[in-house]
């Protein structure tokens, strides 16, 4: 898991802002039927993010970081990836996730991320994925959907293989048809520095716009107000991402 249960955010709230959340079940082409988390501003701009959570799923870091986003405009849905195999309802705590996300597949992913995007899409002009670890590498990989997105984002993706099975973003590069965006712990064990810079090359040459960021002695779930070490980090990240949401909203 990319943060601990009581994680938040590093990102304040905007006193005053008017926002609308509800707990949603969304159903995927194949079926499939699972949860999410919706979090409207009271004047939608053209954009809105879907977030794809680390490996637990949908839990409330990514609830909060829905109202974040629509704090600032930008409409948000998260979504949980284990409808399939643990349904829709809410888990406790104890959830044991690993051996649901196991089960998980690509083809399944891309079905519920591809009803998320038309969840949003009656609403929103341009439609963004954000994905943090498990969920970076599948944001970035929803690039190769054709799902029509603005751009996509990933916090501390795996570039190469993972989870699920199958070739991931770097050796796809050639099919991701959005800009992308990269933010990348550069003291992560788990994702060494040199795929990362592969990665970067694979884009360069596939002819992808891209932005990979870097942020020297960060580890992996950097992104959490617990790390106050790496705030600056973060509030760094913040600030890329919606600025590149902004540039790529059209």
């Amino acid at each position: 898991m990319c943060f601990d249960l009581d994680s938040l955010p590093p990102v304040p709230a905007l006193r005053g802002a008017a926002v609308t959340h509800e707990r949603l079940e969304l159903n995927a082409a194949d079926g499939n039927r699972f949860a999410a988390f919706e979090a409207k501003p009271e004047q939608p701009g053209a954009a809105a993010v879907v977030i794809l959570p680390d490996v637990r799923g949908l839990y409330r870091f990514y609830e909060e970081l829905a109202l974040r986003f629509a704090e600032r405009g930008i409409g948000a849905l998260a979504f949980d990836y284990f409808g399939r195999t643990a349904g829709a309802e809410a888990r406790d705590d104890d959830f044991d996730y690993m051996p649901h996300v196991e089960q998980t597949t690509q083809e399944g992913l891309g079905a519920d991320v591809a009803a998320a995007v038309e969840h949003l899409r009656g609403t929103y002009r341009s439609i963004f994925t954000v994905g943090f670890c498990f969920g970076g590498r599948n944001s970035w990989l929803a690039a190769a959907s054709g799902l029509g997105l603005a751009a996509a984002v990933g916090f501390y993706g795996r570039p190469v293989h993972g989870r699920p099975p199958g070739p991931g973003p770097l050796e796809r590069a050639s099919e991701l048809a959005v800009p992308i965006l990269a933010l990348m712990g550069g003291d992560d064990p788990g994702i060494p520095l040199e795929d990362v810079e592969a990665f970067r090359r694979a884009l360069e040459e596939a002819g992808v716009e891209h932005e990979v960021v870097v942020y020297d002695g960060a580890p992996h779930s950097f992104f959490d107000r617990k790390h106050e070490e790496f705030a600056n980090a973060s509030a760094d990240a913040w600030r890329r991402t919606l600025d590149f949401i902004e540039r790529q909203s059209g």
